[in-house]
């Protein structure tokens, strides 16, 4: 990577006096700064055609609107993070603000939504930072924004029109003492976190995206499986391999890969990724792609490394199917979003009572109360919402969530394990280092629930026979 060679006299250009322009590693010369103006071909600015997400993202501002009259709404898009020095991690714009804006990949760092209250209706704004012109030193000496180091970006009135929305300048924004912003008053945050809870149609075909590209990189796992056996630390294979799907196909991964090999599979967000892909053993891969909308997949499927269960590592996956099953079958429109974890705690509770592993009955092991002893061997929820975060609206309230009821256009997982630690002496010797999860993306029609990844084989039937398949 260059180094930077960002500025320190900002208010320097090229159409100033003929002088240096020292930096903190090198000067430039009287030459470079009365020529670097020059000899660039004209770039004709050409208004794009209005996005598809645009009449979405406008729908979502007109409930916000709604919902705050006469209030001053402020939605940040978040700034860039260090990661070291003078490197920055990838810049990945807060949720909410793509959600109201429908800009997602191409979001400018600092850049902000403001709603501006006009009667019980408002007049939004969306901020940012225009690209600079070549006569200035931006372009050319600030590693952070100017275009001969990041590349072009966007301007006002391409923005405007790619978005259905006005824009402004980011240096023409101030912020008041009376805002509601996002993150910083619970109200706000708590609304654009419900907002979510419901997908329309455009996040809907995103979701089916991003499943489909995940499940092109579980294909590709299965394919490079001889060489990541080969690698003492083929987990970190695996996680590579996912990757450049996920970049290819897509914007980045959701959320870290997941890829636990082993007796790491017990380990439920075990990302360190560090360890042996053995053959004999199960690997646990909970990956999800993001494609360029920002929309995620979060997927999860365990495979036996060397392509066949063992008889007790079928009978652990399976209960975990049927689990996963008993979920998907009690969760219809205006069900308790929780009463699909307890459907699939039942079986949880039943199969570990029937092979000996509680001090208690099932029965007693499901008491609100007193219970909770098969919970040992899986201490993660069943289901969570899922969107532009893998967590998503996780500032709903509970009562809009948890203890809410599914409707149409919800987007979920369904995900039971089973989890027995390499060291837990309460479970006889064979089942110690297993770890199992099935993880499906789950969307909530009018006619009941649709299962988004029931294309990537799920039974221990299926799951040998992709793998014979696709290893040849």
């Amino acid at each position: 990577m260059s180094e930077q060679a960002t500025s320190e006299q900002t208010t320097a250009s090229t159409e100033q006096a003929p002088q240096s322009i020292v930096n903190r590693r090198q000067p430039y010369p009287e030459g470079f700064l009365a020529t670097i103006s020059q000899g660039w071909a004209e770039r004709p600015e050409q208004l794009p055609p209005l996005r598809e997400q645009a009449p979405f993202a406008a729908a979502r501002r007109a409930a916000v609107s709604a919902a705050f009259p006469g209030k001053r709404l402020v939605i940040p898009a978040g700034p860039l993070k260090q990661r070291s020095n003078d490197t920055d991690y990838p810049f990945r714009v807060h949720s909410a603000f793509a959600h109201l804006t429908g800009w997602a990949t191409e979001s400018e760092p600092d850049s902000v939504l403001v709603f501006e209250p006009r009667g019980d209706a408002h007049d939004v704004t969306l901020h940012f930072r225009e690209r600079a012109d070549r006569t200035t030193s931006e372009f050319y000496s600030d590693a952070t924004v100017g275009e001969f180091w990041i590349g072009p970006r966007p301007a006002l009135p391409g923005v405007a029109g790619e978005l259905g929305i006005a824009t402004a300048h980011i240096d023409s924004f101030v912020s008041t003492d009376d805002d509601l912003v996002v993150d910083e008053d619970d109200e706000l945050t708590r609304f654009v976190s419900e907002l979510r809870l419901t997908k329309d149609e455009y996040e809907v075909a995103q979701m089916r995206l991003a499943v489909k590209v995940t499940s092109d990189g579980f294909d590709d796992i299965i394919r490079e499986l001889p060489r990541i056996i080969e690698h003492p630390r083929g987990e970190r294979l695996v996680e590579g391999v996912f990757h450049q799907r996920a970049r290819s196909d897509g914007n980045w991964e959701g959320y870290d890969t997941i890829a636990a090999s082993g007796p790491h599979a017990c380990f439920l967000h075990w990302t360190r990724n560090d360890g042996a892909v053995l053959p004999g053993d199960l690997i646990l891969i909970d990956a999800g792609a993001e494609v360029d909308s920002l929309y995620t997949a979060d997927i999860t499927r365990t495979l036996p490394v060397s392509g066949t269960f063992t008889p007790i590592q079928r009978r652990i996956y399976e209960t975990v199917r049927e689990a996963a099953d008993a979920a998907f079958a009690v969760a219809k429109p205006g069900v308790r979003f929780r009463a699909v974890h307890e459907a699939a705690m039942e079986v949880i509770a039943r199969r570990t009572a029937e092979w000996g592993l509680l001090p208690v009955t099932a029965q007693e092991a499901l008491d609100a109360d007193r219970g909770g002893q098969h919970r040992r061997y899986m201490v993660h929820g069943t289901s969570h919402h899922l969107g532009l975060d893998v967590h998503d609206c996780a500032q709903a309230r509970r009562e809009m969530y948890y203890d809410g009821t599914l409707e149409p256009g919800m987007v979920f997982t369904i995900e039971p394990g089973l989890y027995f630690q390499i060291d837990d002496v309460t479970v006889p010797e064979e089942y110690r280092g297993i770890g199992v999860r099935i993880e499906d993306d789950i969307l909530m029609t009018e006619e009941g629930p649709v299962n988004l990844s029931a294309d990537i084989p799920r039974t221990a039937d299926e799951v040998e026979a992709w793998m014979a398949r696709l290893r040849g």
